[in-house]
């Protein structure tokens, strides 16, 4: 019975030599029974160099008339292929109770380990899965809770922009009135130039407030950001001067004209430019890069700043929220979120990276086409 088994049966004598093993053994090792009753070292020559010490020390336990189940271990064929194996053992007992010795018996378990290393790797990838979803939901969470303030600060921005416009047009008309009866040589009208800027200021502000709240965008147009960003360069040329800044412009890609509302389009990358000179040291450069070669069309800018520190960074779409707020006429903080408000609602997006001390770098991405000339963009 134990010659016919499909599992590889050895019996030793007490003192651990070999004295029977069945044919199997030429099928899961490649040797002969009779090759291996002539072995000084059965089965150790069979086995690989990493498990020898465990099968040795399982051999020893057998004589010692211990027995054991199921140990694994990686057995050498003998034309090099390397097979995993699982041994037990158990002593072998006459009538009276004499122990005459032990037998062992090994099974082929590699289509076992093959499967369970399968599966381990399809666990680790569902896992990685399920992490990766949870993360993306938690994510998408935090959005919407974002979206939901910004939404009801929003109107709430407008609603305020809205009470306080008009009566700022009537301060504008009645201080328009003042100002045409003085002349330019009048002791004051240095200070009327001043109110005059302060208007402007407070109206620019209202503007921006009601740009938090959207609800009628503008048309979609053909043009090309080149010519786009080549325009607020001059404008910015003042600001440019005054920082002693230098602004240089890339790009890559051919000039096809995209299709999206150009005043938005403008003035997003008016504030994004805008700030990277202003966030730059004396003789700093601000690079804008310019990528066309794919859908969406990318406009980075990057400073050579003092960069914006971790804890911050999360904050800085917030409305009202400035990394400058100590300098002077260091605005309201909305430029940052009207740009994003801007981009999102045209299926674009603004993503930045920042190292402190060495500079920001922010990236527009806007959709190469974005309703058609006649429709206008869709909400």
């Amino acid at each position: 019975m134990a010659d016919s088994t499909y599992d590889w049966e050895s019996w030793h004598e007490p003192g651990g030599r070999l004295i029977w093993v069945n044919s199997a053994v030429a099928r899961h090792t490649g040797y002969t029974p009779v090759e291996c009753l002539a072995m000084s070292d059965y089965p150790l020559r069979m086995v690989a160099d990493q498990d020898r010490q465990r099968i040795a020390q399982a051999m020893e336990d057998a004589q010692r008339g211990a027995s054991g189940n199921d140990l694994e271990f990686r057995s050498i064929h003998r034309d090099g292929q390397t097979r995993w194996m699982a041994v037990s053992w158990q002593p072998m007992r006459d009538d009276a109770g004499r122990r005459l010795g032990f037998r062992t018996s090994v099974r082929d378990i590699t289509e076992r380990n093959e499967l369970r290393e399968q599966l381990r790797l399809h666990t680790e990838h569902l896992e990685q899965l399920v992490q990766e979803r949870t993360a993306r939901i938690a994510q998408l969470e935090r959005h919407r809770r974002q979206m939901e303030k910004l939404a009801a600060l929003g109107q709430l921005a407008a609603g305020v922009a809205h009470e306080v416009n008009n009566p700022l047009a009537g301060i504008r008309n009645a201080f328009a009135l003042i100002k045409g009866d003085l002349a330019p040589d009048h002791a004051h009208y240095d200070l009327l130039e001043l109110i005059d800027g302060e208007i402007e200021r407070i109206s620019s502000i209202i503007h921006q407030m009601y740009q938090l709240y959207r609800r009628h965008p503008q048309p979609a147009q053909e043009f090309d950001i080149e010519r786009t960003v080549a325009g607020i360069a001059t404008l910015l040329d003042g600001v440019v001067r005054q920082q002693q800044v230098v602004l240089e412009i890339e790009s890559i890609g051919p000039s096809v004209p995209v299709l999206l509302p150009e005043g938005e389009v403008k003035q997003i990358l008016y504030n994004l430019i805008r700030n990277a000179v202003q966030a730059s040291p004396a003789n700093g450069v601000v690079t804008i890069h310019i990528d066309r070669t794919s859908d969406p069309v990318r406009v980075a800018v990057a400073d050579q700043g003092a960069g914006i520190a971790t804890d911050v960074l999360p904050r800085i779409f917030d409305p009202f929220f400035s990394t400058k707020g100590a300098e002077p006429k260091g605005g309201m903080g909305l430029g940052l979120s009207v740009s994003r408000s801007l981009i999102e609602a045209m299926g674009g997006a603004i993503e930045v990276e920042s190292h402190v001390g060495r500079g920001s770098r922010f990236t527009a991405q806007f959709p190469a086409r974005f309703g058609t000339p006649e429709e206008g963009p869709h909400d």
